[in-house]
Formats: structure tokens, C-alpha cells, sequence
């Protein structure tokens, strides 16, 4: 797994490593040298042009020209000021130290005369605004980013692309979009969702010293990135020494006359993962909808209120069918009342894994008043609970602290839950364009699926799956963080199947739920035999 360490943070990083010896000069010099190395290893350059800024993000780029054209680069500095008028002694020093070496400089160019420049590279390098950026990007950096994003050169950006926070993800209206971003020491939130995932192109960390990797766990990372490789604990082998029995079996509750197809495409999706059998529990005036949608799951209608939701007379049929389940799902469609309520409140009063979902949760907000941190004993149980939210959701279960706008907004509010339960049963899956799984031991991202998961539905797919995964995996002992982030990985390439299939814009969440075992297959190949298999 990669640490993935808040802005804040990487400065301590920074600080640890001059105190073992590493100086803020040598540290500055050795990001120069990494940035210029995979500029070089782009294959075809011979112009580049350095855009740097007033601080020590511009530095790296000094560093970074000085050191190309060491390797024969035809290369040219853009920069506001004077080199000489540099207000960073460090920064002003390696910019003197470049154009004594010979590198050429353009000065606070024209709008024409920096297109012109950018129109002759290869490679445009952009050092203007590093990590401590936020809010909107000023002159002249704003017609710099402008020109660089129009011209026709590969873009290399060092620690983030300038007009985007590290933090937050959040692009300026003037941001780079960059077809590699060169970070230092470690991964940055920002760089791993929201306007991120658009701006940064491939990512390559660049260490800096041998102490590194040691300093950032140290820092206590607030999430941690996980490759494929990482997922070998929570894939079970394959055996044809099964039935439909001892593959799992999951039920899933939900649905309303108003709402039918949620919980449909919740079972359909427990069933295409892999569990053995699936039951669908759904209000009576849904039940004939969904068995002509499911001729291979059987449909128990239950009690409802004339509006064709469930109520508070179903809770003791659904205890009974979840207590001869191998796991359970609620919430996909099934609105919000008195009896629905219930019906959650009974299920986490069970010892069988359960996953909240849609509604589950906005009935888990109601009872907790829209603060569950303060409720921990509603979510504490013995067996492995899975919730998962997206940020509207989130922000109804923690309303103090509001609907994230962010990864970290994310993750910090899923960790108000998870450490007030206080329990490894909990796992908070909060989902967004970057999704995290937040237990009470840290905080894994798998990686995205495709904008084509963006579509109604979508959840309630990931929802079945993580309930046909625990069913699975039944009384075994898991990482249940771990196991969440796996079933992330194989739903964001299911999308990726699906969107090859219709289309990016095309993709609905039955597509994706008919190439689920695909995808399965294809990261588990990846996972168990990753020299053998493909890129999932």
C-alpha cells in the first residue's frame, strides 16, 4: 500500500528529514533531479520549457532545468522576477546557480510571446504553485496556466498541478492539466480525487532520501492507497468442493412500490459476485415486479402501509430470514418511515454480517437524531457491519460537521463514526469519485472506477456485492477495510467493462451487474498471479 499524508503532514515529513541529516537544499535539489529524470525518460525531448513561480516549487523547476541541460536539453526558464530578486535564499540560489550554467530565461513574458515559446516544446515542466496553494491563481500565473493547457506540449508537473489543492482536490478556475505529476515524499489527497482526478495525469512519488518511507508511516498517514497485490489476504482460493450452500447466502431488504428496481439490482448483484443463493425481501405490491425481473431468486413479499412501504409488522419475518443468511443487505429503495426504521434497528440487533445501505442509512441518521458519533451503541455489535454512504448520506449520519466537499471531508467524517463505535466489526465505506474504507485501524483507497459508475443505481450494485463478499466469507476472520476496498476494486472495473461495452456516457447500472463476474475474475487473476495477468 501506498501512505497517502495531508499537506500538513508531509511538512512534518520535511521537518524530520533535516533534523536525520537531509537538508531543505539537498531535499530541493534531489526533487529537481527526480522531476528532470522523468522528463527524460518521456523519450523525444529535446525543448523544454520550466515554468517556475516565487517559491520553492519554482526552485525544483531551477533545479530541475539546470540538470537537463546538463543532459544536453535545449531548455528555457519562464519566470515572473529576476532570478536575482527571488525573496527564498534557496530559491534565489538555485536560480542564480542555473544561469550561471548557462540555462536561458524569458522573463515576465507577453501572453504571445509565451504561446510561441510553448508551441516549440516538447515538454512544458510546471513548477509555478506548489502544495501550499489554495484559493484562486493571480496574475501572472493564471495566463501561464492558460497558455499551457492550449499548447502542444506533454505536460510535467512537480508536487501538484499548479490551480490545484493538495488538500482538497479543488481546482482554481486556472489550473494545469498535466499528463504526469512528479509529487514529493508522499501521496497527497488531493491528488487521488475530485477535480485531482482530472489534472494530474499518470502520478509518480519521488522519495527523496532512504528515511522517507519510514517518516511518512511515522506521520501517521491519513489513508492508505492500495495496488492490487495488497488484496492477497482477502482472495479465497478456488475449490470445486462447493454448493450453493457453502458459497454464502445473502438477503437483501428493501424496495417500495415507488422504488422496486433498487433492491432488484441489489440482489441480482449479490448473486452475480459469487454468493451461492439470494433471497429478495420486498414490500407485497413490489414483490410481482421484482420475481419477473429475478427467475432465480426467490421474492418474499412482506407487510406495507398503503403507500406501499414496509412497516413495523415485517420486522420479525425479516429477523427470522436474516438469521438463516450467510450475510444481509438493507436500505436500496426503501424509503424512509416508522416501520422501515424498525426494520434496520431489528437487523443490527442480529449477529449476522450486515451492509446499510441507501435508505438503511438515512433510517440510521433518523435514529441517531443525524449525529451517530454521539450513538456509537447503535452501530456496536459483535458481527461485521458495512455502511455505505455517499457524501449526502454522510453528511446526514454527522450533520455537525456537514456534507464533505472532499476525499478528506470524507474520510474525517466516516472516522467520527468509526472511532466513536470504537470496534473493528465497523466499516465505513464513504463513497464519492475517490471512495475510502474507514475502519478504526486506518483508512484504505481502492482504486477509482470510471465516471461511467456516476449513474443511478450504481450503489445499490456495490451494496449487493459487499454483501455476497461477506456472505462468502462467512465466520472467517478478515480485514474487513481490506475486503470492502476489494469489492471497490472489482466494482470500478466492472464500470470499466461495461463502459467499453455501451459507452462512457451510455453505462447504466445493469450493465454493470452483467459484467461482474468478468471483472472479478480479471482482478483476482491480477491479484493471485500478478506477473501472468493484465493490467485490471
Amino acid at each position: 500500500m501506498q501512505p497517502v499524508l495531508n499537506i500538513e503532514d508531509v511538512k512534518c515529513v520535511e521537518v524530520a528529514l533535516t533534523r536525520e541529516g537531509v537538508s531543505v537544499s539537498e531535499l530541493m535539489h534531489r526533487a529537481g533531479y527526480a522531476a528532470a529524470q522523468e522528463v527524460l525518460e518521456l523519450g523525444g525531448v529535446d525543448n523544454v520549457v520550466v515554468l517556475t513561480g516565487l517559491g520553492n516549487n519554482g526552485g525544483d523547476g531551477w533545479v530541475a532545468a539546470e540538470a537537463l541541460l546538463s543532459r544536453g536539453v535545449n531548455v528555457k526558464v519562464v519566470t515572473p522576477i529576476e532570478p536575482d530578486e527571488l525573496s527564498g535564499d534557496l530559491a534565489r540560489q538555485v536560480a542564480q546557480s542555473a544561469v550561471r550554467a548557462g540555462v536561458s530565461i524569458v522573463v515576465g513574458p507577453s501572453r504571445d510571446e509565451l504561446a510561441e515559446l510553448l508551441a516549440t516544446a516538447d515538454v512544458a515542466l510546471d513548477c509555478m504553485l506548489g502544495t501550499g496553494f489554495h484559493g484562486e491563481v493571480r496574475a501572472p500565473f493564471d495566463i501561464w496556466i492558460a497558455c499551457v493547457n492550449a499548447s502542444p506540449a506533454r505536460v510535467v508537473s512537480v508536487d501538484v498541478p499548479s490551480g490545484l489543492s493538495g488538500q482538497t482536490g479543488h481546482a482554481s478556475s486556472a489550473c494545469v492539466v498535466a499528463d504526469m505529476t512528479v509529487t514529493m515524499l508522499a501521496l497527497k489527497p488531493g491528488l487521488l480525487a475530485d477535480d485531482g482526478r482530472d489534472v494530474c495525469g499518470a502520478i509518480v512519488v519521488a522519495p527523496l532520501a532512504e528515511q522517507t518511507e519510514r517518516l511518512v508511516v511515522d506521520a501517521d498517514p491519513v489513508a492508505w492507497r492500495t495496488d492490487l497485490a495488497d488484496y492477497l489476504e482477502v482472495t479465497t482460493p478456488r475449490t470445486a468442493a462447493v454448493d450453493k450452500f457453502t458459497r454464502g447466502s445473502v438477503l437483501v431488504v428493501g424496495g417500495s412500490r415507488r422504488f422496486p428496481g433498487a433492491a432488484v439490482m441489489a440482489a441480482r448483484a449479490a448473486a452475480r459476485m459469487g454468493a451461492g443463493y439470494v433471497t429478495l425481501a420486498v414490500p407485497a405490491s413490489a414483490a410481482p415486479v421484482a420475481q419477473a425481473h429475478l427467475l432465480e431468486i426467490p421474492v418474499v413479499p412482506l407487510p406495507e402501509d398503503a403507500d406501499g412501504v414496509l412497516t413495523a409488522e415485517a420486522r420479525d419475518v425479516v429477523r427470522t430470514l436474516a438469521e438463516r443468511s450467510s450475510a444481509v443487505l438493507v436500505g436500496p429503495g426503501m424509503r424512509v418511515s416508522a416501520g422501515t426504521v424498525a426494520i434496520v434497528s431489528a437487523l443490527l440487533e442480529t449477529d449476522v454480517p450486515l451492509v446499510v445501505d441507501a435508505d438503511g442509512l438515512n433510517c440510521l441518521a433518523r435514529l441517531a437524531g443525524g449525529e451517530l458519533p454521539e450513538f456509537p451503541e447503535i452501530t456496536r455489535r459483535e458481527s461485521p457491519l458495512v455502511l455505505t454512504p455517499h457524501r449526502g448520506e454522510l453528511g446526514r449520519l454527522t450533520t455537525k460537521s456537514g456534507t464533505p466537499d472532499s476525499l478528506v471531508g470524507q474520510l474525517e467524517a466516516a472516522r467520527r463514526i468509526v472511532w466513536a463505535d470504537g470496534g473493528s466489526e465497523l466499516v465505513v465505506v464513504t463513497k464519492g469519485c475517490a471512495t475510502g474504507c474507514v475502519s478504526v485501524e486506518r483508512a484504505v483507497l481502492p482504486k477509482p472506477g470510471p465516471a461511467a459508475l456516476a449513474t443511478a443505481g450504481s450503489g445499490d450494485v456495490l451494496a449487493g456485492m459487499m454483501a455476497s463478499a461477506l456472505a462468502q466469507h462467512g465466520s472467517d476472520e478478515v480485514n474487513l477495510a481490506l475486503l470492502a476496498a476489494y469489492v471497490c476494486e472489482i466494482h470500478g472495473y466492472a464500470g470499466s467493462l461495461a463502459m467499453e461495452r455501451v459507452g462512457s456516457r451510455a453505462v447504466m447500472a445493469t450493465d454493470v451487474i452483467d459484467v461482474i463476474g468478468l471483472a472479478a475474475d480479471a482482478v483476482e487473476e491480477h491479484v493471485m498471479y500478478p506477473d501472468d495477468a493484465g493490467e485490471a
